[in-house]
């Protein structure tokens, strides 16, 4: 046994993801375990599309939502590595309409007071998510509504980057950049700057630069057609239990090229082309004789970037988890696990992490040598703690 897992013991893994979808919580599931470089775990639970009677399969396709926000920041820091900016660069230095933001003081609607920034946002601002945007979806915040109402961080079809771009300059900041950490369209800029420092769309820049060279050949901004059949429909949580459609993948949206190329949240993928994404990470930037990123790029994007390298619980409360963040920092693109005690899980230090709103989840464990990938369709990610339960279930069947 090259993994080191015990076989027996993953077992716990097996009836817990089998009940989850026996007792109509989730219409399926998926996770693939690596660790060695060995496969040490696959198994299929359930269905990619309920009312189809079709079941989750491994090369079933699925929206990974903001698991595309590490592939953006890969993406954004292969161009760091060719000098195209600096992380301290401010932003305003490549986008000009970006030279006079505001930030919020008080009050909302007409009464919102603001005043000028005096930190100006930079890229790192927007890798760590500490710049100060925000998502019109949390409701928590006068400036959230600002961007419900100028339909930021929803679009889809007909609008552009460049149109967010736009309306991001006419939108206060919800705090000084730097002095909290706020989930974001952050990386949605990121993806922007991509374009803008390779003069590639995002969606030829990715599959050119990291998912042709991984072979992860069903992953990107649309169901490539030779996989339109296996696309899994998405659900979402019904109140009192259960879930309803909430997306069908015959009439999908992702079955087109958009025109909104969502850098933190537009990406489809499978679970082998997502592993081999995290493989990559784990063997420091490379994987299958291709390097994306240089071994220390990935060690430096994989660190504690919060200033005073202070966890997220004293950063602000962040969003959607089922976590409090105590014990857990961001760096440049991932959550990074600095106190697995603090944190209240099984884990190691140094892992690093991110989740989709769809409930997906992946991580990589560099002291275990292990990568995890856990794909499902059901929305929102806080429905159930899966992703705590998948680090107790996956770290106790470790044998050695």
């Amino acid at each position: 046994m090259g993994h080191g897992f015990s076989v027996d013991r993953l077992e716990y893994l097996t009836s817990h993801l089998q009940g989850y979808v026996d007792e109509g919580r989730f219409p399926g599931c998926s996770c693939l375990v690596t660790r060695h470089g060995e496969e040490a775990y696959f198994h299929a639970f359930g269905h990619r599309d309920v009312e189809g009677n079709l079941t989750m399969e491994r090369d079933t396709v699925v929206r990974i939502y903001s698991m595309s926000k590490p592939i953006t920041s890969v993406a954004l820091m292969t161009l760091y590595e060719r000098g195209k900016f600096q992380l301290d660069d401010p932003v305003s230095k490549f986008i000009p309409s970006w030279s006079d933001l505001r930030v919020y003081e008080n009050g909302d609607g007409a009464t919102m007071v603001t005043s000028p920034t005096t930190v100006p946002v930079t890229i790192k601002h927007l890798l760590t998510h500490t710049s100060g945007l925000t998502y019109g979806f949390m409701n928590s915040h006068p400036v959230d509504a600002l961007y419900r109402n100028a339909s930021i961080g929803g679009e889809r079809q007909g609008s552009t980057l460049q149109d967010m771009i736009d309306d991001l300059a006419d939108i206060p900041l919800s705090f000084t950049p730097g002095s909290r950490w706020n989930y974001s369209v952050a990386t949605d800029v990121c993806g922007y700057l991509v374009q803008l420092f390779s003069d590639i769309d995002l969606d030829v820049f990715v599959r050119e630069r990291i998912t042709k060279p991984l072979g992860m050949n069903d992953t990107g901004y649309q169901v490539p057609a030779s996989s339109k059949d296996k696309f899994a429909a998405c659900y979402r949580y019904k109140r009192g239990g259960g879930f309803e459609l909430q997306d069908n993948p015959a009439s999908s949206v992702y079955h087109q090229r958009p025109t909104f190329f969502s850098g933190g949240g537009g990406m489809v993928a499978t679970i082998d082309d997502y592993s081999r994404f995290a493989q990559m990470l784990l063997n420091r930037g490379e994987f299958g004789g291709h390097r994306i990123l240089g071994r220390k790029t990935v060690e430096y994007m994989a660190t504690n970037h919060m200033p005073g390298h202070v966890d997220l619980a004293a950063m602000g409360q962040p969003v959607f988890s089922e976590t409090s963040y105590h014990g857990i920092g961001f760096g440049l693109g991932f959550s990074v696990v600095l106190d697995p005690a603090a944190a209240g899980v099984l884990d190691s230090p140094g892992e690093f992490a991110w989740g989709g709103a769809a409930s997906t989840y992946f991580w990589v464990d560099p002291l275990e040598d292990m990568t995890v990938v856990f794909l499902t369709q059901l929305l929102p990610s806080s429905t159930y703690p899966i992703r705590r339960e998948l680090k107790t279930l996956i770290y106790q069947g470790i044998a050695n």
